[in-house]
């Protein structure tokens, strides 16, 4: 299906207001300290591949949430996947979506997940997958960044799903018959700045991109968060988390519904946002880096933040008070990024620029693969690290 037509309605909810992470919130980093993460050393990680790096995690999950298991007990995951460069940076311009085997031998690189010339995008960028409970039928939500066969690169960002058939062979796992792939949430131009608007500069980059599936458990309904950047600010900080919604993915198009996290004027990026329901409470987490605070107030550090709310709509407030979850060490600033909560409360992450700076370690040493799985603490409003 061409993505020249609409395929979800902009949504008349005007009164919608998001809820604000503002620089208020993060004052309180100065007096309280976050929990951070273990030191990683080169024992604490491997490479799925040498030859290929890995970033943007996430497990074809079922509708719950959670990694759905495969008939050989392993379970499937999807990464954004390059060649190695000598700048780790170059690999965003040629990001493709790989099929992941996890098992008890670690990490199997299968492939990219879509054929060559299937995506409409110039690369593919983060998203979420969900296998169907027929076992066979996994659907994808990805960005499509750019467009197939542009002169020049740009930052454009669409959100995109499509299906494929699950299957298993001698040769292993693989996705076959790729269709139905279809733009699925239109940007109302009314909430969401056009992702074009920001420069290919790394901070500056607008967004519309991400899409991560979620159920709601209290009355079925489908849910797409997504990051996002608003139209009608007048800070370059204009970050925010967007949502679309439907009864049915399979019969009724996607509804766009106003943003609900502003990070106006604080941050220009809260990426990949996730949400997962535990103990009677939502929890809606993001990523985000130092580099993309306004440097007029306060900043935080690259990390994993998040809201807490008992109504998936609305009453969204920050978790530990400042929204800080987790915090790379002092020592490592950049060590780890992306991070992903599942229901579990396990986190996938990737290794990013690694190593004890302040022994020495300097030079930037892009690990790229998968991070230690850590366990996360969530307590009400209160977040952590597991102990």
């Amino acid at each position: 299906m061409s993505g020249d037509t609409p395929a979800a309605e902009a949504s008349p909810a005007s009164h919608f207001v998001p809820a604000r992470w503002t620089a208020d919130s993060l004052r309180g980093l100065q007096t309280r300290s976050p929990d951070t993460l273990p030191l990683l050393s080169q024992a604490d990680f491997a490479r799925v591949a040498d030859d290929l790096d890995i970033w943007d995690a996430w497990p074809v999950q079922t509708r719950g949430g959670d990694p759905a298991p495969l008939a050989t007990g392993e379970t499937l995951w999807m990464a954004l996947a390059a060649p190695r460069f000598d700048d780790p940076d170059e690999r965003h311009s040629h990001a493709r979506i790989h099929l992941i085997l996890r098992s008890d031998a670690g990490w199997s690189d299968l492939g990219p997940a879509m054929p060559d010339g299937f995506s409409p995008g110039s690369r593919e960028w983060s998203g979420s997958a969900v296998l169907s409970d027929d076992k066979r039928t996994v659907t994808l939500y990805f960005t499509a960044t750019g467009r197939r066969g542009e002169p020049a690169l740009t930052f454009e960002q669409r959100l995109f799903s499509a299906r494929a058939t699950l299957t298993r062979s001698a040769d292993g796992w693989a996705l076959h018959d790729w269709r139905d792939l279809r733009e699925i949430v239109m940007r109302d131009p009314d909430y969401y700045m056009d992702s074009m608007n920001g420069s290919g500069k790394v901070g500056t980059i607008k967004a519309f991109r991400d899409p991560a599936y979620f159920q709601d458990p209290a009355d079925g309904r489908h849910y797409l968060f997504f990051a996002a950047s608003l139209a009608d600010s007048s800070s370059p900080y204009n970050g925010a988390v967007g949502l679309a919604t439907t009864e049915d993915p399979e019969t009724v198009p996607w509804r766009i519904l106003p943003p609900i996290i502003s990070a106006d004027g604080l941050n220009n990026e809260l990426e990949r946002p996730h949400t997962i329901h535990h103990a009677g409470r939502y929890y809606l987490f993001w990523s985000t880096q130092s580099h993309v605070f306004n440097p007029d107030g306060p900043s935080g550090p690259n990390g994993l933040y998040g809201m807490t709310s008992t109504h998936l709509g609305g009453g969204w407030t920050p978790l530990n008070d400042t929204g800080l979850v987790l915090a790379n060490p002092a020592a490592s600033p950049r060590q780890a990024y992306s991070w992903l909560v599942m229901p579990d409360l396990q986190v996938t992450s990737f290794v990013d620029d690694w190593g004890d700076k302040q022994a020495g370690d300097q030079p930037r040493r892009f690990g790229a693969t998968f991070a230690p799985m850590i366990g996360l603490r969530l307590e009400g409003a209160r977040a952590g690290l597991a102990r």
